[in-house]
C-alpha cells in the first residue's frame, strides 16, 4: 500500500485519520496557511510523484473555504506528478444546486464539478448525493457510495414490529424503500413542498402510519425544518415514537435543539461524513463510514469493482429485487 498517499484538508481531519487507520497508511501532512492578503497557501508535505493520491475533504461550513482548500490540494498533487488524483468528498454540499429553478441563477453543482476536474481531480469518490443526477455533472469517473446499509445495521436485531420507514418527501422514497427492504418493513412518504431554504410544508403522508412507530430516513439534515414538519404530521397520526436517521448530519442553525427537545424523537442516527455537532446530545449516535471509504479507496487503487460493495444494498447496483409497496390502510 506504499503507493497510496492520503491528504486531508481542515474540514474533517478525524474522518481522514479513521480512513487511513482502516487502510493501514499514515495520513500525510499538509501545511495550510494564509498570506497577508487573505489568500490561502497549501503545501503537500509528502512525495506524490507517480503515486495514487487521495485528498479527503467534505464540503461543510465554511463551505467556500473548504472548497478552495480542496482545489489547491488537487492542483498541488497534479503539479507534483501524481499518477492519479482522487477527490474524496464525503459530503458534496453543492449537490443541492442541481437545476435552474429560478431566473438568472447558476447551476452550482455543475460549476463546482467543472472546477474540481480543472483543478486536477482524475476521479471523485463521494457518498449519497442529494440529487443523484449531479453524478452526471462530472466529466471524470465518479464512485457514489451509500450509507443505508450502515444505517440499517443500527436497527437490526431490535423489535421492529409495528414500525414503518418514513421518507420526508416522495423524491427520497426510492432510497427509503430500499432501506425498508433491508429491515423488512413497510414504507411511507410525506408530500412536501419547499417554500424557503429553511421552511417546508408537508400537507399529507402517503401510506399508513397511524399509531405506528416510525423510522424517519433522509439523506441529510441541515436546519431540521423538513423533519420537524414531518414530525408534526406524525403526531397528528398518533405515532408514539420516531427514530430519525440520515447520512449527512449537518445540524445547522437550530437543528440540534429542534430535534433534541422534540417529544416524539427517541434517537437520531447519522454518519461521520461531516463533523458531529459540538452540543451535548445523548440521543445522537454517529456511525463511521471510514471503513467503507477505505475499502472503496483500496478497490480504486487496485482497479477493482466498487459497485459490488453494494449488491443488494444500493438500488442502482445488484440484481433486481421486488419493490415493497407503500404501507396502505388495513
Amino acid at each position: 500500500m506504499r503507493e497510496i498517499v492520503v491528504f486531508s484538508g481542515s474540514a474533517h481531519v478525524p474522518l481522514a485519520r479513521s480512513i487511513c487507520d482502516a487502510l493501514g497508511v499514515p495520513l500525510s501532512p499538509v501545511e495550510i496557511r494564509r498570506f497577508s492578503n487573505d489568500c490561502l497557501y497549501v503545501q503537500l508535505q509528502e512525495n506524490c510523484r507517480q503515486r495514487d493520491v487521495f485528498v479527503v475533504q467534505p464540503l461543510v461550513p465554511p463551505t467556500q473555504e473548504h472548497l478552495m482548500e480542496l482545489l489547491l490540494m488537487l492542483d498541488a498533487a497534479r503539479g507534483a506528478s501524481a499518477s492519479q488524483v482522487t477527490a474524496v468528498i464525503p459530503h458534496y454540499a453543492y449537490a443541492r444546486s442541481d437545476k435552474k429553478d429560478a431566473s438568472r441563477i447558476s447551476i452550482a453543482g455543475r460549476l463546482v464539478a467543472d472546477m474540481l476536474t480543472t483543478a486536477g481531480a482524475d476521479r471523485v469518490l463521494t457518498m449519497t448525493l442529494h440529487a443523484p443526477q449531479v453524478h452526471g455533472f462530472f466529466s471524470v469517473p465518479v464512485d457514489h457510495l451509500t450509507a443505508i446499509g450502515e444505517l440499517a445495521d443500527h436497527f437490526r436485531g431490535r423489535d421492529l414490529s409495528d414500525t414503518v420507514v418514513v421518507s420526508p418527501d416522495l423524491g427520497n422514497a426510492k432510497t427509503a424503500t430500499q432501506f425498508a427492504r433491508l429491515l423488512g418493513l413497510p414504507v411511507a412518504a410525506g408530500s412536501k413542498q419547499r417554500v424557503a431554504d429553511d421552511r417546508v410544508v408537508i400537507d399529507a403522508i402517503v401510506g399508513d402510519v397511524r399509531g405506528k412507530r416510525v423510522i424517519v430516513l433522509d439523506d441529510e439534515i441541515a436546519t431540521g425544518g423538513s423533519i420537524v414538519e414531518l414530525l408534526g404530521k406524525l403526531t397528528e397520526e398518533g405515532c408514539p415514537d420516531a427514530a430519525v436517521a440520515c447520512t449527512h448530519g449537518l445540524f445547522a442553525g437550530k437543528a440540534v435543539p429542534r430535534l433534541r427537545d422534540h417529544p416524539l424523537v427517541s434517537e437520531v442516527v447519522t454518519t461521520d461524513t461531516v463533523p458531529p455537532p459540538a452540543e451535548d446530545w445523548p440521543a445522537l449516535t454517529v456511525r463511521s463510514v471510514a471503513p467503507l471509504f477505505a475499502e472503496a479507496i483500496t478497490r480504486i487503487h487496485g482497479g477493482e469493482s466498487i459497485s459490488s460493495l453494494f449488491d443488494g444494498v444500493d438500488p442502482t447496483h445488484g440484481p433486481p429485487q421486488p419493490q415493497l409497496p407503500f404501507a396502505v390502510p388495513g
